[in-house]
């Protein structure tokens, strides 16, 4: 091939690729969290002898995926302290004073996520910073999904997951507690977190490329 022809031909393949949008490079997939089909529970041992549970009632954040691959997950997650609940008014009202999450200086619990993991099929651990208690830590989390994306009656994207971990409450600067006379604890250090997330697909971000061309095709 001379060079005349192959320039021709490179010139060709360029402007196939201007002239064609799903040449360029592949759209972003962002998901949010749907907060009113997402649970975020939590339990405690109390006494030694039974569990307490609770949730916070309000979840939000953003999610990263492709949709196929579970190592392209990234999250970054918020709950809202405030919205701490167990079903006792009294002990809502001690847990979010400054024996517990102090939520009038830490109204805010969040997770960003740094690795997806697989962990065999339909399972993966997701590696991230938990902040709490303005503590942040290591945590990761055992999941299972995400499910098979379906659509919902509008047409909109939709995956879910569920999520254990298990953290100490102390490593967070959550000391309140004290020793029984049998010797066993008041309140469990360790902190069940059970979490059952939906996301919605966001719709796809332009690229830059995108919006000029738009941007010059409107003048």
């Amino acid at each position: 091939m001379n060079s005349s022809v192959r320039t021709l031909v490179l010139l060709a393949v360029a402007g196939g690729m201007f002239a064609n949008p799903q040449a360029k490079a592949a759209e972003s997939h962002e998901w949010k969290i749907d907060s009113a089909h997402t649970n975020a529970e939590f339990g405690v041992k109390h006494m030694m002898i039974s569990t307490v549970k609770g949730n916070f009632q309000k979840v939000s954040g953003t999610a990263e995926y492709d949709g196929k691959n579970v190592k392209s997950i990234k999250v970054d997650a918020t709950i809202d302290a405030t919205s701490i609940t167990t079903g006792n008014e009294d002990r809502d009202k001690h847990l979010k004073g400054s024996d517990f999450f102090d939520v009038e200086k830490y109204p805010k619990i969040t997770f960003v996520s740094k690795k997806a993991i697989p962990a065999g099929k339909g399972k993966f651990k997701l590696q991230g910073d938990l902040t709490m208690h303005g503590v942040t830590k290591p945590v990761t989390l055992e999941v299972e999904g995400p499910s098979p994306e379906i659509k919902d009656k509008k047409g909109n994207a939709k995956v879910g997951a569920q999520a254990s971990a298990k953290v100490n409450r102390k490593d967070f600067g959550i000391n309140f507690g004290g020793v029984m006379d049998n010797g066993g604890a008041l309140v469990g250090d360790d902190v069940n977190i059970d979490l059952s997330i939906e996301l919605s697909e966001l719709p796809a971000k332009k690229s830059s490329g995108e919006e000029s061309e738009k941007k010059a095709a409107s003048k």
